[in-house]
């Protein structure tokens, strides 16, 4: 058989049967006098069984393991491991589901979503406060923190956003915060209210997601300096200056 006769016989492109060769899978046939491969029924029958065992699902290091004659593992072995990679799939799948069927009961998403179910019922305890291009920035920031971390980090922010947005109080002074800091989007760092805009904030602040009291803001990481460059000078002063205030244990009531 040429390479086209074998390709189609067993039901795969000829530029697969020259990558199994390349890979060392399939054996490569002795050439003919006028420079021709001449393939035989065992070379399909090999190239066969590579089809059906990828077609399971096994990756070509684990088909080499199958075929090997002398150190691999035994089929039965290698399909019991890819029946339990399978396994943690579906798992994987029914919980991603699950969260997304809750996304979508939950009715109305956010902008910044997808977001988990405690940072959309957050958000939505923060729906009386006026639009603002801050409290949107905000917003994102939050989702942004809550997809990178892990599960506890994850449960910390959630419990210090619970904390500073929880109060009866809370959606006056996040209000009033949203408001000074949008004011400042085209003043100077100089600006008198930067430090009244960073005394509110100081106040809006969760703890948690800040060093402890006494630990300064390493403001030269990479991260912060990325985050302060995204904001006006003035506001992202008064962002800074909230930090210290916090971190410092100055400006809260």
């Amino acid at each position: 058989m040429r390479i086209g006769e074998l390709a189609a016989a067993v039901g795969v492109t000829t530029r697969t049967v020259r990558h199994y060769h390349h890979l060392g899978l399939l054996p490569e046939p002795e050439r003919l006098a006028n420079g021709y491969r001449s393939y035989t029924l065992r070379h399909a029958v090999v190239l066969a069984r590579i089809r059906r065992l990828t077609e399971l699902g096994l990756g070509l290091a684990e088909v080499r393991d199958v075929l090997a004659d002398d150190a691999g593992r035994e089929l039965a072995e290698v399909l019991e491991e890819l029946d339990a990679d399978l396994a943690r799939q579906e798992e994987s799948i029914r919980e991603r589901r699950g969260r997304l069927r809750a996304l979508l009961e939950n009715g109305e998403l956010t902008s910044e979503g997808p977001v988990s179910p405690e940072l959309a019922e957050l958000f939505a305890g923060l729906g009386d406060v006026p639009d603002s291009p801050m409290a949107a920035r905000d917003r994102e920031i939050f989702a942004m923190l809550e997809s990178t971390a892990g599960p506890e980090a994850r449960e910390r922010i959630h419990s210090a956003l619970r904390g500073a947005f929880g109060p009866p109080d809370a959606i006056a002074r996040v209000t009033r915060a949203y408001a000074l800091l949008d004011a400042l989007v085209d003043a100077e760092p100089d600006d008198p209210r930067v430090e009244e805009a960073a005394r509110v904030l100081t106040e809006c602040l969760p703890p948690g997601l800040l060093p402890e009291e006494g630990v300064p803001v390493e403001t030269d990481h990479g991260f912060l300096r990325a985050f302060f460059s995204d904001f006006p000078p003035a506001q992202a002063a008064a962002i800074r200056l909230a930090m210290r205030y916090v971190t410092e244990g100055e400006g809260r009531g």
